[in-house]
């Protein structure tokens, strides 16, 4: 006997159906201002990078349940790809951008 991955997230769906509505995930507050500079910037980067994973994390756990819409997923999914692809990004500048002062010669 072969349990397909459709069947699997069916029977995960029925599960959940059963126990009571997630908590929602807390979200950074809004009502304290980013700090400014470099800094700050990292920090609001980083700070909305994690809230667009566990928005697309929320997305396909809404879909398994079988309560979400595969395009929400799908965009979801698609915006942190690329937040997160935005932050590697800008880490690999920083870490370069580190590692060619401290070659420079006093």
């Amino acid at each position: 006997m072969s349990i397909g991955a459709l069947d699997a997230a069916a029977a995960y769906g029925r599960i959940f159906d059963t126990r009571e509505p997630m908590p929602s995930i807390p979200t950074a507050p809004e009502a304290v201002p980013a700090p400014s500079g470099f800094g700050g910037m990292i920090e609001t980067m980083i700070s909305e990078t994690a809230t667009t994973m566990r928005a697309a994390e929320t997305a396909s756990v809404r879909q398994l349940a079988g309560k979400g819409d595969m395009v929400d997923v799908a965009t979801a999914i698609g915006a942190a790809e690329a937040a997160l692809d935005t932050m590697v990004a800008v880490r690999d500048r920083v870490v370069g951008a580190y590692s060619e002062i401290m070659r420079m010669q006093i």
